[in-house]
């Protein structure tokens, strides 16, 4: 049977006589009666995500930090352990270059302890014939003789101040200049020019200059007699040839 409500604003009665009917137009207008602003509810909305941005970056920073710690520790530790290396690292390099210092020191001592032997046999080599000397000497002392002074350059800095790799300490030896004067007569002035360029050719003579040359007599004969100077030159050692001395003993 159908039942049609010819009065407006009645009602129909259910039949069934139930509870109460959930009506949503009429709970959303009681909330909006409740909640007669707006921007609370904008203002709280933001209030909220603010927080929960804050607690996200708090929660990350936090996992940051405990990151960097750990790797501070391990940074130190490791730091701690390669102290004592780099320090074995230099007393190992302080070692070598004592050492090579001294080999440096040995190594000029002995390329000047025969000087003069070098001298004279040079000049004997060089001497022509109809040619004899009058004086030869040398101003100037070699390693072997004189006081030995060391130069060890200091390791380099870049422009922040950091020392670079230390290399090899060269030793810079100071060696006085030795030298040489020669005084002799001769009585034919070629034999005179080929012992000027035969000392020239020697390795252990350089700069040889004819200081003077002037007619002279000698036991009742003419001659020329000159005046050579010369430095004395420290060659390459590889240029030097060592012999052992040998000496038989019956």
């Amino acid at each position: 049977m159908i039942e049609i409500n010819l009065l407006p604003g009645v009602r129909r009665k259910s039949r069934r006589g139930g509870g109460p009917r959930l009506d949503l137009a009429a709970s959303f207008a009681s909330m909006r009666e409740r909640v007669r602003e707006p921007w609370i509810i904008g203002g709280a909305s933001v209030a909220a995500l603010a927080i929960a941005g804050l607690a996200f970056f708090y929660v990350t920073q936090t996992r940051r930090e405990d990151a960097l710690e750990v790797e501070l520790q391990k940074a130190v530790q490791d730091s701690t352990r390669y102290a004592s290396v780099l320090k074995e690292r230099e007393r190992a390099e302080a070692r070598r270059d004592t050492v090579l210092r001294s080999l440096n020191l040995i190594r000029a001592i002995d390329d000047d302890r025969f000087i003069w032997p070098h001298i004279m046999d040079e000049v004997s080599s060089a001497l022509p014939q109809f040619t004899w000397l009058i004086s030869l000497g040398y101003s100037g002392i070699g390693q072997a003789q004189a006081p030995v002074a060391t130069l060890a350059p200091p390791s380099p800095a870049d422009s922040t101040g950091a020392r670079k790799k230390r290399k090899p300490l060269g030793t810079i030896v100071s060696r006085d200049t030795v030298r040489i004067r020669l005084v002799g007569n001769t009585v034919d002035i070629q034999a005179l020019t080929r012992f000027i360029r035969q000392l020239e050719a020697s390795p252990f003579l350089e700069q040889v200059q004819l200081a003077k040359s002037e007619h002279a007599n000698d036991n009742g004969k003419e001659v020329t007699q000159f005046q050579l100077d010369m430095l004395y030159s420290r060659p390459d050692p590889s240029m030097v040839q060592r012999v052992p001395l040998a000496l038989s003993v019956k």
